[in-house]
């Protein structure tokens, strides 16, 4: 596989053109936005302050003039969806519900030019850009703590939601996006334009950072991470911070690193074991489970057994994320009743329903001993204290670990980056 290109600087458009005005169908725009705002207060996702008032000043459907829903059911192939247009006033009742609905917003099908493109339909392929679900990032903003003057890295544009937010705080002059791919930077540059933001959009590889503005008070990447890219921790400026999850091929059990770096430029950084990440980033096809094989989990016959100590809850995020690291492979089927973790690897799968008596019963098939697993892994984080986050340290020669503990009661793993470039299985 050939080197990434060397970053390069977007030039700015010549038809950028000035903050929009409300024109007819804004006004609803408005009180959409008002009212995804209150709903990410009251869950808590959002608190009033600069974060706040950014969003509420975002118009969302100029940003992200275009945005596709899906037409065909989850597993359903191939996939089909359609490419909305706000300036369609037939497409607008629709795509305002989508870009105010706080979900994830998808606006690239398989990297195609995000300008000039035709509404319409698309079949087969996949979403190669997205907004990502705004509780996720309005949480993540807050915690960056963003303010004037404040010099900033946004890595991953994507839709150009956090960079907005990042200019809208910081201030243009000392703001950076970057992202691998051109159409998205050159849309970016465009629509950000257009809601009257011109930071430096750059085209290259998001890991690399871009030293040529660093160092940075600020770092956000908005796309998972195997583990900790070394050039932004070294484009970080003292007192700065950098926010980033980091996750395994499952997708089941991410963890948000936050690194900072003191005043006398000592960096510290723990490992936060979160509920919801961001999707993995370019090259790196994580694993899933095909609706055969979740059916396979949800009624399928196995090996019953009963009586068992029911595994720790999916609030024990710390333990999770553990199982994650020293087990890999392993993916659980959210929304599914109970518990259920396959590996879609070698076809082995695990289901768990509590029983009334405050026991289990386990029902497992394959050759990988999954509840086995689950146990070592839940005695070694009792062991450790039960943490929710781990200390993330860096060696001179460059390897990354993440424990909790001390001594025998020390839970440990490294961090490696072995991403798979195509899908391990099909199932």
């Amino acid at each position: 596989m050939s080197e990434p290109a060397p970053p390069t600087a977007a030039p700015a458009p010549a038809d950028a053109t000035a903050p929009f005005q409300d024109t007819v169908g804004d006004a609803d725009a408005s009180a959409a936005r008002a009212a995804m705002v209150d709903r990410l207060m009251q869950s808590g996702d959002l608190s009033p302050g600069a974060v706040a008032d950014a969003l509420l000043a975002m118009p969302r459907q100029r940003l992200i003039p275009q945005a596709y829903v899906r037409r065909s059911a989850p597993d359903e192939t191939p996939p089909r969806w359609d490419l909305l247009d706000w300036s369609d006033p037939v497409h607008r009742p629709e795509l305002l519900r989508v870009l105010y609905s706080g979900d994830s917003v998808s606006v690239q099908h398989d990297g195609e030019p995000l300008l000039g493109r035709r509404a319409g339909s698309r079949e087969g392929g996949a979403m190669t850009a997205m907004s990502s679900v705004m509780g996720m990032t309005a949480r993540l903003l807050g915690q960056l703590d963003l303010r004037p003057g404040q010099r900033v890295l946004d890595v991953g544009t994507g839709a150009g939601v956090t960079v907005a937010a990042a200019c809208r705080i910081a201030g243009d002059a000392g703001v950076v996006t970057i992202d691998r791919d051109a159409h998205v930077t050159a849309a970016a540059t465009v629509r950000l334009a257009a809601i009257g933001h011109r930071p430096v959009v750059v085209t290259g590889d998001g890991e690399l950072g871009w030293p040529e503005r660093a160092p940075y008070d600020r770092v956000f990447v908005s796309f998972a991470v195997p583990r900790v890219p070394m050039a932004l921790v070294e484009q970080l400026a003292q007192r700065g911070v950098v926010l980033m999850t980091v996750g395994t091929s499952s997708p089941s059990w991410p963890a948000l690193a936050v690194i900072t770096k003191s005043a006398a430029g000592v960096v510290e950084a723990e490992l936060r074991a979160e509920q919801f990440g961001h999707r993995a980033g370019w090259g790196w096809d994580r694993l899933s489970l095909s609706a055969a094989f979740r059916q396979e989990m949800s009624s399928g016959d196995g090996v019953t057994s009963h009586g068992h100590r029911p595994p720790p809850p999916d609030e024990a995020h710390g333990m999770w994320l553990a199982l994650d690291h020293l087990h890999p492979g392993l993916v659980r089927a959210f929304g599914a009743p109970g518990l259920q973790i396959g590996s879609p690897a070698c076809g082995s799968w695990l289901r768990v329903s509590v029983d009334g008596n405050g026991t289990s019963t386990i029902t497992a098939s394959g050759p990988r001993p999954i509840r086995e697993e689950i146990q070592q892994t839940a005695a070694r984080w009792k062991a450790a204290g039960e943490p929710a986050f781990y200390r993330l340290e860096f060696d001179a020669n460059g390897t990354q670990w993440a424990s909790s503990g001390r001594g025998r009661n020390r839970l440990s793993w490294q961090l490696t980056d072995d991403r798979p470039r195509t899908t391990e299985d099909s199932r």
